[in-house]
């Protein structure tokens, strides 16, 4: 092992500039020479190509992004597309490959080790914390924390002008954002994936508060499941009170990264290189219950991690306390 290379793919995650920093230092460490690929595997069938040191990674720590930009690329679902990407490693002789992304990324890069006998090790990086074998991904404890920061603000507007808001937060197929937003903002009420929501005990909550005296409603609403302007104009019709949507959007990726996910951050890349050094392919590094731990990829890239119990249980916990 002599040379590795650092790829960040698919959507951008806070804590992802922390991960590439320790890659990066951790590599030298070792005496091992290290690459930066631009932009993801498009910079990988391309050849883009960026050789790093210790200084190529000052003072990104506290940066959100990707200091190595970041892309989607179908070319590289294609086997054409990946013998180029191929190529390119045994051109510049790298004998292993850390890729910083989420579940399309990780796919990828088990292909590229199962497939081509490249050796691969992952680093979870996704707000949706939606990767099995870890119990947090990088930016999922960020995006949480921005969502929030704008939850407490709305509730002020909720608050002094009496209105019933329902704010739209990240997550697909995974309730992890919506649901710790949703308890820690004092929501009355969350839509998330894994709980089928019906609008008119929704709405029947609404008329009852209001006859206690009970003027201020948040509702959050995962995107995965419904858009906040669809489930504003339902609230409206059923209730005839005035209601109003926000959608939090892509603020939700950026932002500096909070401790915990520069912790992960400095921890995974160090582990990856790790691994990597001590033979280990196709694998994703993550952590449970504060351990370090390796899952295969093809694990790590079904969606078993999700833990639907918890996630009831927040819930159940958010609806008695909006009394």
């Amino acid at each position: 092992m002599k040379t590795l290379a650092v790829l960040t793919s698919g959507g951008d995650a806070p804590g992802m500039n922390a991960a590439i920093r320790s890659v990066v230092r951790s590599a030298i460490y070792r005496k091992f020479n290290i690459y930066g690929i631009m932009r993801g595997y498009a910079g990988l069938i391309d050849g883009d190509f960026m050789k790093m040191n210790a200084r190529s990674v000052s003072n990104i720590i506290a940066n959100g992004g990707t200091i190595l930009k970041t892309s989607r690329c179908e070319e590289f679902k294609t086997k054409s597309g990946q013998r180029k990407a191929v190529d390119w490693l045994k051109k510049r002789k790298i004998d292993g490959l850390v890729v910083i992304g989420g579940n399309g990324s990780f796919q990828g890069a088990h292909v590229l080790a199962k497939n081509w006998g490249i050796n691969v090790v992952g680093i979870p990086g996704t707000i949706d914390n939606d990767i099995a074998g870890t119990d947090y991904t990088l930016g999922a404890d960020t995006a949480v924390n921005t969502a929030l920061d704008a939850i407490d603000k709305i509730r002020d507007t909720v608050h002094s002008m009496e209105r019933i808001f329902v704010v739209e937060v990240m997550g697909r197929e995974e309730g992890f954002i919506a649901i710790r937003v949703g308890l820690t903002g004092g929501a009355e009420d969350i839509i998330f994936p894994g709980n089928d929501y019906k609008i008119d005990d929704m709405c029947d909550d609404i008329r009852a508060g209001r006859k206690r005296g009970k003027m201020n409603w948040i509702v959050v609403v995962a995107e995965g499941v419904a858009h906040a302007k669809d489930i504003e104009k339902l609230i409206h019709e059923e209730t005839g009170f005035e209601v109003k949507s926000v959608t939090l959007g892509h603020i939700q990726r950026g932002g500096s990264p909070t401790a915990l996910d520069r912790l992960l951050g400095l921890r995974f890349g160090a582990a990856s290189v790790d691994a990597l050094a001590n033979g280990l392919t196709d694998k994703a590094v993550g952590i449970i219950a504060d351990e370090i731990v390796l899952t295969d990829f093809e694990k790590a890239c079904k969606h078993s991690k999700k833990k639907i119990g918890l996630d009831l249980e927040l819930y159940r916990l958010t609806k008695i306390l909006s009394i």
